[in-house]
C-alpha cells in the first residue's frame, strides 16, 4: 500500500471523519424535507444550494473510500448501497429521469450503513428471515383453518363478517391486529354466547403466541449479531497489538542494529 493510499485510508477510516459524514447525511435529510415547501424554496435559494454542496461532499467521500480500499471496495455490500445511492443523487432534474429524483430520499438510508447499531440491526433482520417464513406460514395455516370453520359456523349469523372464506379471513386478521375487535365479533356472540370459546382460544393463539414468536425470534438474532460483533471488534483490537507488537519488536531490532554499527565505530580507548 502506498503511503498516500495508507494516509487516505486513516482519515475515511477515522471515526471523526466518519462523524462528520453522518452529521452531513442528517443535514441532507433536512434538506431533502425542506425542498417539499415549495413556498420555503422561492425565499430560501440557498438550500438548494446547500443541498448539493453535501451532494459534493457525498462524491467526495467515495472518491476517496475508492481511493483508499481499491478493490476491497467493491467486494462490500454497504459501500456498494452507498456508491448507488450517490449515483441517485447525480440524476438530473429534468427530462425523462426526472421521475427517478424522488429517490433522493434514499440519501437518508445511508445512517444504515454509517451507523453500526443500525448495520447490526440490519443484519440481524436479515438473520431472521427463514425463521420468520416458518412462522408465517404457521400464522397462515391458523388464519385459514378458522376462517373455514368461522364461514361453515357463523356464516348465517352475520354474512357482513363471515359469509364467505374470504371475508371470513379478513375479519379474523383484523380481530388478530385488535383493529375493533369486538364489534366484529360481537354480532357472532351476541347469537351464539359459546362462540366467545372460538375467538378467545384464537386471538390467545394469534396474538399472544405467533405474533410473539416473531419478536423472540428477532432477539435472537439481534443477540448472535451482538456476538459476532463483540468478535469482531476483539479481533480487530487483538490484530491492532500484534500489529503494535510487531512494530516495537522492529524497532528493538532496528535499535540493536544502531548501537552495534555505533559501537564497531568507535574506537577502543586506551
Amino acid at each position: 500500500m502506498s503511503a498516500a493510499r495508507a494516509r487516505v485510508r486513516a482519515v475515511v477510516d477515522d471515526s471523526r471523519f466518519q462523524w462528520f459524514i453522518i452529521a452531513v447525511i442528517v443535514l441532507n435529510a433536512a434538506i431533502l424535507g425542506i425542498e417539499t415547501s415549495p413556498g420555503l424554496l422561492d425565499d430560501a435559494r440557498w438550500v438548494v444550494t446547500l443541498g448539493w454542496v453535501t451532494v459534493g461532499i457525498f462524491v467526495v467521500e467515495i472518491a476517496l473510500r475508492i481511493f483508499a480500499h481499491g478493490a476491497d471496495f467493491f467486494r462490500d455490500g454497504w459501500s456498494l448501497f452507498d456508491l448507488f445511492v450517490v449515483l441517485i443523487a447525480l440524476i438530473p432534474a429534468s427530462g425523462n429521469l426526472g421521475v427517478l429524483r424522488v429517490l433522493r430520499v434514499l440519501r437518508v438510508l445511508r445512517l444504515l450503513s454509517s451507523v453500526r447499531s443500525m448495520r447490526n440491526v440490519v443484519a440481524a433482520l436479515g438473520a431472521t428471515i427463514p425463521g420468520m417464513v416458518s412462522i408465517g406460514a404457521l400464522l397462515v395455516m391458523l388464519v385459514y383453518v378458522c376462517g373455514v370453520m368461522s364461514t361453515h359456523m357463523f356464516a348465517a349469523t352475520d354474512p357482513e363478517h363471515f359469509g364467505s372464506l374470504p371475508s371470513s379471513l379478513l375479519s379474523l386478521f383484523q380481530v388478530m391486529t385488535g383493529d375493533d375487535w369486538a364489534n366484529v365479533i360481537r354480532p357472532v356472540t351476541d347469537a351464539h354466547p359459546a362462540a366467545w370459546v372460538f375467538f378467545i382460544v384464537y386471538i390467545l393463539i394469534s396474538t399472544y403466541i405467533v405474533l410473539n414468536l416473531f419478536i423472540a425470534v428477532a432477539v435472537e438474532a439481534l443477540d448472535r449479531q451482538s456476538d459476532q460483533d463483540n468478535s469482531e471488534v476483539i479481533a480487530e483490537v487483538e490484530e491492532g497489538e500484534d500489529r503494535m507488537l510487531a512494530a516495537i519488536a522492529d524497532l528493538k531490532a532496528e535499535v540493536a542494529s544502531l548501537r552495534s554499527e555505533l559501537e564497531d565505530r568507535t574506537p577502543p580507548r586506551g
